[in-house]
């Protein structure tokens, strides 16, 4: 009987997970809301490089929503945004290479 038991818990369980008080939990993460959906005033502008700073990391790269927050109607916009400044040299494309 204990046999059939653990092939059971095999089946039910996860490749990841462990038995027992091992395995750990996933801390609890805050939502990020969108700064533009909670800041009506704030505007998404090409011409405007202070905003879009935020969401170019220092190689140039456009960081991704999961980790800005922002909600997919806005992240689009951002991402317009930044091709459009760096299009007119408002942005860089890349840091420079020493």
């Amino acid at each position: 009987m204990r046999e059939n038991q653990q092939r059971d818990d095999k089946k039910t369980r996860k490749p990841g997970d462990k038995p027992g008080p091992d395995r750990k939990k996933k801390p609890f993460m805050r939502r990020k809301v969108c700064r533009f959906c909670t800041d009506k005033k704030l505007d998404i502008d090409y011409k405007n490089p202070r905003v879009l700073r935020y969401f170019v990391t220092e190689r140039g790269k456009i960081i991704p929503r999961r980790i800005s927050g922002n909600c997919a109607k806005h992240q689009r916009q951002i991402t317009v945004a930044v091709k459009r400044a760096r299009n007119i040299a408002i942005l860089p494309f890349t840091t420079a290479v020493h």
